[in-house]
């Protein structure tokens, strides 16, 4: 099939897959004209790395469980690893988005909005308000 069957198909943009065929992630045959050819395992693929991506795997996570997927000897184990730490550095970022969340709430809060000049999410942003320094 060509490039446009496989974009829908996998519901990626032509342009994300030749990105990932320019980047090694997926190998398209080619047709007698020259034409990217693609197999329903290549739309699998790409189906693949769309929900790995949108899980937040990064393109060389994806690469190597793409490598475990095609690897019937794999241990699981190996695929958890890689999944474990993602979660690992999900976790980190929630409780840094909590954390930047109190402080801009505090600074919200304690901000009249009014017309006086005074600010304290000004005062934040410069690092004059005592105990919540911005990040």
């Amino acid at each position: 099939m060509n490039i446009g069957a496989a974009a829908e198909r996998s519901g990626l943009p032509p342009k994300t897959i030749r990105y990932y065929e320019d980047i090694g992630l997926l190998k398209a045959d080619r047709a007698a004209n020259g034409y990217r050819d693609y197999s329903q395992e290549d739309v699998h693929r790409l189906r693949f790395v769309q929900r790995a991506r949108s899980l937040g795997f990064s393109v060389e996570e994806c690469r190597q469980l793409l490598s475990l997927y095609a690897d019937r000897s794999r241990a699981s184990a190996d695929v958890k690893a890689i999944a474990t730490e993602k979660l690992g550095e999900i976790d980190r970022k929630i409780a840094e988005l909590t954390e930047l969340r109190g402080v801009l709430g505090h600074l919200v809060e304690n901000c009249h909005g009014d017309a006086r000049p005074e600010c304290p999410i000004i005062d934040g942003l410069s690092g004059k308000t005592e105990g919540h320094e911005a990040a």
